[in-house]
C-alpha cells in the first residue's frame, strides 16, 4: 500500500483503540501477534522504543515508537486505562485475541475502500517498505523487524515505480 493508502486506512478507524492498534503495527513494523501481547511497560518513553518480547523464535527486539505513536498511545491510556496488556481483549487481564485484531484490520480496509492487502501483515510490509524508500538501510531495517536473515527482510521489501523513477542512473553522476 501507498502512505496516502495506509493513512487512509488507519484514519477509517473512529474508535481509538483500533486506530491506535493499526497505528502501532504500521508505526513500529510489529507482527500480530506481537502487538496484542504488548505491555505498558514495553513503551520506553525517554529512549523513543519499543520493546517486543518474545516475538518469532522467542526472541525480544527493540523497535522504533514515533512521536505520532506515542501521542495516540497516551490518548488511548487516558481513555482505556489497560492494565496488563495494552491492547486487551474482553477483559483487562486478557491480550486481544489476534482474530481480533485482524478483524480490525479488515473493517478499516474495507471503510477506507482499499483492495490491496491480504491481512494486517501488511502494515508490516509497509513499514518496511516506507522506511526503504525513505532511505533507511536494509541492515537497519532487518534489525528493526527482527529478522535473522537479511534474504527474510528482502521479502518485505517491496520497489515501487515512484522509488525506481527517483534513482539517479551512475552515468549521470559520472558525466554531468
Amino acid at each position: 500500500m501507498s502512505k496516502e493508502e495506509v493513512r487512509k486506512l488507519i484514519f477509517s478507524c473512529t474508535n481509538l483503540k483500533h486506530r491506535a492498534l493499526l497505528l502501532t503495527v504500521y508505526s513500529a513494523g510489529l507482527r500480530v501477534s506481537e502487538v496484542v501481547k504488548l505491555e505498558p511497560s514495553h513503551i520506553e518513553r525517554s529512549r523513543k522504543m519499543l520493546r517486543a518480547e518474545q516475538g518469532k523464535g522467542k526472541k525480544d527486539r527493540y523497535t522504533l515508537l514515533s512521536n505520532q505513536l506515542l501521542n495516540t498511545l497516551e490518548e488511548y491510556w487516558r481513555e482505556y486505562r489497560p492494565d496488563k496488556y495494552l491492547f486487551f481483549g474482553k477483559t483487562k487481564s486478557r491480550p486481544m485475541p489476534i482474530e481480533t485484531a485482524q478483524q480490525i484490520y479488515y473493517n478499516a480496509k474495507k471503510k477506507a475502500g482499499i483492495k490491496r492487502g491480504k491481512g494486517i501483515h501488511t502494515l508490516r510490509h509497509c513499514f518496511a517498505t516506507h522506511l526503504l524508500e525513505h532511505g533507511t538501510s536494509t541492515i537497519e531495517i532487518k534489525r528493526l523487524m527482527g529478522h535473522s536473515s537479511i534474504r527474510t527482510t528482502a521479502k518485505y521489501l517491496h520497489v515501487t515505480n515512484e522509488t525506481i523513477s527517483k534513482i539517479i542512473s551512475p552515468l549521470d553522476m559520472v558525466i554531468q
